[in-house]
Formats: structure tokens, sequence, C-alpha cells
């Protein structure tokens, strides 16, 4: 059931942000796709990120017995994969992916709403998730805090 749960979370939450958004500003504009060899490095970030962003939603589903949606949280934290490098990797790898397709569709509008999304993350992460988060988990979730970056990969400590 967990995986229903989390399927039907990606298709509202990344899966508007990533595909049905995106979708809509990419036939919606005038621009002429010329996708010349240049566009097609988009592919690269567009496809870790989409990747890093599954592997995620497997950890929450796997060792934190969630989904990424905040009505169906995790009843653990996640230190596992990606968690171990940067806590906030689900929004990294939705990051990563914008960039991928700004390059390769090429439409201004994207670029607008690639920073509308980074922007509402950075604002809910601080405001929201890290209070809660802290409040839910206490000492449990401070040691990670403190471990472990909020955007910015870096090696995993030595335990």
């Amino acid at each position: 059931m967990i995986w229903f749960r989390s399927a039907f979370f990606v298709l509202l939450g990344p899966g508007t942000a990533l595909a049905w958004g995106p979708l809509a500003i990419v036939s919606s504009t005038k621009a002429r796709f010329d996708l010349g060899a240049a566009r097609w490095a988009g592919l690269l970030p567009l496809i870790t990120g989409i990747l890093a962003l599954l592997s995620c939603i497997w950890e929450f589903a796997k060792q934190g017995r969630g989904t990424l949606a905040p009505i169906d949280e995790p009843r653990f934290v996640v230190r596992g994969g990606l968690y171990r490098w940067v806590r906030n990797p689900m929004y990294v790898s939705v990051i990563t992916a914008f960039v991928g397709e700004i390059i390769l569709f090429q439409p201004p509008w994207l670029i607008l709403w690639a920073a509308v999304f980074t922007t509402a993350f950075s604002v809910f992460v601080v405001v929201y998730e890290e209070p809660h988060l802290s409040s839910r988990f206490g000492e449990s979730y401070e040691q990670y805090r403190r471990s472990v970056p909020r955007w910015v990969p870096r090696r995993p400590q030595a335990t």
C-alpha cells in the first residue's frame, strides 16, 4: 500500500513540478524546438535528477515507512542513500531535473517556473519542514541536521 501512496504523491507533487507544468509551458509557447546537439546535454541533469528523486522516494518508503507528502510523512528520520550526502535530496533532485529541462527545451517561462519552485522549496524547508522535523524527531534529527548540509551535497562523514 505504501508504494501506491508514494506513486500517487509523486504524480501530484514532483509530477506537477517536473511534468504537468513544464509540459503545459512548453506546449503553449511558440518556441521552435530546434533540438541541436547542445540541447541534448540537458538530458544528463534531467535523467540524473529523476533517478535521484526516485531513489529518495524509495528510501522514504523503505527506511522511513512513509511518502514524500507532508500528510503521509516518514515515521523515522531517513539517513540512508542520498540523505547521507544532503538533507534535502528530493528538492535538489527536482532542481537538477529543472536545469535539464531548461537546457533541453529552453522556453523562458520554464526558467520562471523553476525559479518559483526553487524559492518555494527553500522557504518551505526553513519555515516549516526543519522546525517540524526538529519537534517531531528531537535529538535524532538535530544530530542529523548538524552533520549533513541542507542544500550542497558533501561526502558523508565517517562514523
